[in-house]
């Protein structure tokens, strides 16, 4: 085979202490109605985060079929999640905010205010892209960005992840990462400063720098209608000593726990990985076997960015369409490089929920 792509970003796992609370809150809010797989077992492969011991959890992807990555909600099932005991601020080590897309910002800002409470004002980014920021009922901050794209129209004002804000020690140790392994090789900018759009979040009212960066190649891959283009920001603080969001806390323990991107080709990535000093953390193949998920199966990995955020890469290889009768795709058989049709995409809605 050959060498390894990205095809951009899956999902952004959410840890919750009630998982039937979050997603229905993430349904009503940001309309991730759309089931893509749900899991109740024990996670055996992510000793190293989970204090050595397997984990008995709870946890869904759900996507908003308008485009863009999903989330992972996810909860302990034996285990009493341990939320933050500090309020995240702006710049703390790790992801303290998903980006998510809207077609029309001051639509979708009128629309959220009418049922909720927390939402920021309507300001611009540095590159003059309108957004604002809601902050859901566990903390978590969400960055609604405008973006016009829509992949299949469910006539909502919302879309899915298109991207996420990490706060990093120093930018440009992090950098190498995001650009030389996962494909975000352009500088859309570059500020240091004092910024409007940060404001509704705590400590939003410091000095920070901050570099987004793209992508200046087109993804490949069978999902890439779906997700669509992202950003990745990465934020430095300049008043103060950052703190780690997830010392002391297990993976999976309430927050933002990781930024999953899809990937082709597992064991040249590896490699790559390894020559720029990412080793895989977690490898739930590493006697190549296939990783069994319930509804569909693959191959999951970790690497850590220099704060030791975690980034998790997956290879799908079996996806299940219909459970009855049993249809399934096997992605090992098939061009890795080309999108899936319409088509499929559209039978996911048949797996839309409605939590009562």
């Amino acid at each position: 085979m050959e060498d390894f792509f990205v095809s951009g970003i899956q999902q952004v796992g959410v840890g919750c202490e009630n998982f039937n609370d979050a997603w229905r809150w993430y349904i009503d809010m940001f309309q991730m109605n759309v089931r893509i797989l749900e899991d109740d077992t024990v996670a055996e492969r992510m000793l190293p985060y989970t204090g050595g011991k397997a984990q008995k959890r709870h946890a869904c992807i759900a996507v908003n079929l308008q485009g863009g990555g999903g989330f992972e909600i996810w909860q302990y099932s034996e285990r009493k999640p341990q939320p933050v005991d500090f309020q995240v601020q702006v710049g703390d080590l790790g992801i303290f905010s998903a980006k998510i897309k809207s077609r029309d910002v001051n639509a979708f800002h009128n629309e959220i205010k009418r049922k909720y409470d927390k939402v920021g004002d309507v300001c611009a980014m540095p590159n003059g892209v309108k957004c604002f920021v809601v902050e859901d009922p566990w903390h978590n901050y969400f960055q609604v960005v405008e973006d016009s794209s829509v992949f299949i129209d469910q006539k909502n004002l919302s879309g899915g992840i298109v991207g996420a804000m990490t706060g990093c020690s120093d930018i440009d140790k992090t950098i190498p990462l995001y650009r030389d392994v996962l494909g975000y090789d352009t500088v859309i900018y570059d500020k240091s400063g004092v910024f409007d759009d940060f404001g509704f979040m705590a400590g939003g009212n410091e000095h920070y720098r901050r570099v987004l960066l793209g992508s200046s190649e087109k993804r490949k891959g069978a999902f890439v209608p779906l997700f669509g283009e992202s950003t990745i920001e990465l934020v430095q603080a300049l008043d103060r000593t950052p703190r780690k969001i997830f010392e002391g806390r297990f993976w999976g323990d309430p927050g933002f726990i990781q930024i999953c991107f899809d990937v082709t080709n597992m064991r040249a990535l590896e490699k790559h990985c390894n020559a720029l000093g990412f080793p895989f953390t977690v490898d739930s193949c590493k006697g190549d076997e296939h990783f069994d998920m319930g509804e569909a199966s693959g191959h999951f990995t970790y690497i850590e960015d220099p704060d030791g955020t975690l980034i998790e890469l997956v290879e799908a290889h079996k996806l299940t369409i219909l459970k009855r009768p049993h249809l399934y795709i096997d992605m090992l058989k098939r061009n890795r490089k080309k999108a899936f049709p319409k088509i499929f995409f559209r039978l996911m809605a048949m797996n839309k929920v409605k939590l009562d």
